[in-house]
């Protein structure tokens, strides 16, 4: 009677320990207070790499003349197991109008009536001011708009978050707190101490830690903007590393 008395105190002493050291890592930014100020890092927009997709459409007050810039419209089915979710936000599709261009390995693309036009490297504005440019310089229209738009770049977050996924990059800037709040933030098992970006480059990858409650070094972090191809992990914390043991509960 005595040792099961001894083990049901060592038990509740566990217990409490674990229960005292989980909160105090779950609010992020805690390095903040109320008006601190900081300097965001530079703008990093996205540039385009081989393989990635782009929609460029042109637009003039002559249809007709735009329309010799533009590819036509076809329908692509992939699958019905791969459905597009409520949020339109996950890089699965059913059913959808394709107008796109792909990135070669040597960074070109192959564009209608100009011919090979070398886009990697580039951001997505400077693509559409270059297309506008030759444009014009072709004398074939005036008064063109061209609009690019990203059609297969997207990022991967994995981990102790609600909703693990790849989910669709949309703009420019993104960041790893947009990564994080479109897979449904992480849950209360991620340690937000430790959130890991791995980015490919080249023939490598590199690997960022991003701690989470402290606002400085996120910012500070080359992982804060999102790259198209990044994986985002969130490892688990303790408590759901003990629970995945045979011995765990």
């Amino acid at each position: 009677m005595k040792v099961k008395s001894i083990l049901f105190s060592v038990a509740v002493a566990a217990l409490t320990i674990t229960s005292c050291n989980t909160p105090q890592n779950i609010q992020y930014f805690q390095d903040m207070s109320d008006n601190t100020s900081i300097k965001l890092p530079d703008v990093n927009a996205i540039t385009l790499q081989p393989m990635d997709q782009i929609s460029i459409i042109v637009n003039s007050r002559n249809p007709e003349l735009a329309a010799m810039f533009n590819l036509p419209y076809y329908t692509r089915r992939i699958g019905d197991s791969q459905s597009l979710t409520a949020s339109n936000s996950v890089l699965n599709s059913s059913s959808q109008n394709i107008s796109g261009y792909t990135v070669d390995s040597k960074g070109n693309i192959d564009f209608p009536v100009l011919g090979s036009i070398h886009v990697a490297g580039m951001k997505r504005e400077e693509v559409a001011a270059y297309i506008k440019e030759k444009i014009i310089e072709s004398r074939q229209v005036n008064d063109p708009v061209v609009t690019v738009e990203y059609m297969n770049l997207g990022v991967s977050v994995l981990g102790e978050v609600s909703r693990p996924g790849r989910y669709k990059i949309d703009r420019d800037q993104f960041t790893i707190f947009d990564a994080i709040g479109i897979a449904g933030d992480l849950t209360i098992n991620g340690n937000r101490q430790n959130v890991t970006v791995i980015r490919h480059s080249g023939d490598s990858d590199n690997y960022y830690q991003i701690d989470l409650t402290r606002g400085y070094q996120v910012y500070s972090s080359p992982a804060y903007y999102i790259k198209q191809g990044d994986v985002v992990y969130v490892t688990p914390n303790d408590k759901r590393q003990r629970e995945s043991t045979v011995n765990g509960n």
